[in-house]
């Protein structure tokens, strides 16, 4: 795809469902009795491929457009898939359904698409492991496939080495089969859905400072579920309407839950005029309308506790900061390596393609932003948060950008590139 710079962005948008919300209804929602219904749902191919998991487990799920329904069968309603799991490009499914799974009464092998099986799961296979379940890298490399057999697990408390909500979400779930308590405890916090959700559909869970705790055979019901606007995906509107002068937009109904605010309190510490309007604090999750008005940024340094709550939104701050006076440090971030692609090094890279002063580093990178930038061709990694931020870069960019393997935005959000067309009109 090929684009360049644009006129001002106005307009309203309501960005998709949140991805990590959408996940966990479904698998929630499977494991409850009754029946959950789901609106605003997320209909990307990550979500969709939990979706088709689950059918392959006996799990009834009707979908219309953004409204889905889950019949659930309860904790043990699950039957033995007749093939392997098929997750592609999803680690979320991968790592949860790794927690759901080692704790039912059937085998089961978990896969997914070429990246999957690159990206590091000993981080739940150790927990996991520990917890008494029999789960094994079929390549015994660290990575999917993963083999599960049925085995009886035990409560634990494990110290997280990593704050992840992933790694977080497959315990606290293998806990729900667990012969006795089970609690994580992590360096920071991080993202809670899990938690929020878990509690919403009648868990036994408590969170005390960095430790969530979950007692095991809880009885699961169904609920209704509003999923609320992705802040992720709204990051990049947000950006780009920060970059662009003369834009405001304003984006409708957008997740705030403060373990994934990280990218509001970035901003506005760069000297974003961001206002939230309407704040709903009445269900599980936060969610406001944001007012977004294009502004002068300057560096910043992003570090420490608030990096679990932007991990995604990484690439997109690298963009801003790129255009950002003065330098921006971004450290405390090796987790960005493990992501659908090494994003430390494919963002440098680009950047660096773009006009960029960014030098890479261990666990972040150092941009040296304000410089005049130009189009160029970005190699996109197929990694979907890459290819959606050097798509805002552009439209700040002089001269034509154009972006390979753009259309690995239907992971997370099909309709991207319309949206944000849209919004440029």
């Amino acid at each position: 795809m090929k684009m360049k710079y644009t006129a001002p962005l106005r307009g309203e948008l309501a960005v998709p469902g949140d991805k990590s919300i959408s996940h966990r209804s479904i698998m929630f929602g499977a494991l409850s009795q009754g029946r959950t219904e789901v609106s605003h749902f997320l209909t990307g191919a990550d979500c969709l491929a939990t979706i088709a998991c689950f059918r392959r487990m006996g799990i009834e799920i009707e979908q219309n457009g953004s409204d889905v329904t889950v019949f659930g069968k309860g904790l043990y309603g699950l039957s033995a898939p007749s093939d392997i799991l098929d997750a592609g490009n999803s680690g979320t499914t991968v790592r949860l359904m790794s927690g759901i799974l080692s704790g039912q009464r059937f085998s089961s092998v978990i896969t997914g698409d070429e990246s999957i099986c690159r990206r590091p799961m000993k981080r739940v296979m150790l927990p996991l492991t520990e917890m008494g379940a029999s789960i094994v890298s079929m390549k015994d490399n660290g990575c999917a496939p993963l083999g599960i057999s049925p085995s009886q697990l035990h409560g634990i408390h494990y110290q997280s080495p990593v704050a992840s909500a992933q790694v977080k979400s497959c315990i606290l779930l293998a806990g729900l089969y667990a012969d006795g308590e089970t609690s994580v405890t992590e360096p920071v916090v991080s993202r809670n859905h899990s938690e929020l959700m878990l509690r919403y559909f009648g868990a036994d869970l408590s969170s005390t400072g960095t430790t969530a705790t979950i007692s095991p055979e809880p009885s699961l019901t169904g609920q209704k579920v509003n999923v609320p606007g992705d802040i992720s995906s709204a990051a990049y509107f947000i950006a780009a309407a920060l970059l662009i002068p003369g834009s405001e937009i304003l984006l409708k109904n957008v997740g705030i839950n403060p373990t994934r605010d990280g990218m509001l309190r970035v901003c506005r510490a760069m000297g974003a005029d961001i206002t939230l309007l309407n704040e709903d604090h009445s269900g599980a999750e936060p969610c406001a309308d944001l007012l977004v008005r294009s502004s002068s940024l300057h560096g910043t340094v992003i570090e420490g506790e608030i990096i679990p709550t932007l991990i995604d939104e990484l690439p997109v701050l690298a963009v801003l900061a790129a255009f950002a006076d003065g330098t921006t440090v971004i450290r405390d971030a090796a987790e960005l390596k493990v992501k659908e692609s090494d994003r430390i090094k494919v963002m440098t890279d680009n950047l660096s393609r773009i006009g960029c002063d960014v030098e890479a580093t261990d666990d972040g990178m150092i941009i040296r932003g304000g410089k005049p930038l130009h189009g160029a061709v970005i190699d996109s990694c197929k990694d979907h948060r890459v290819a959606m931020s050097f798509a805002v870069a552009a439209l700040a960019c002089s001269g034509e950008t154009e972006i390979r393997d753009s259309d690995c935005v239907t992971i997370s959000y099909p309709g991207f590139y319309d949206d944000l067309r849209m919004l440029c009109h």
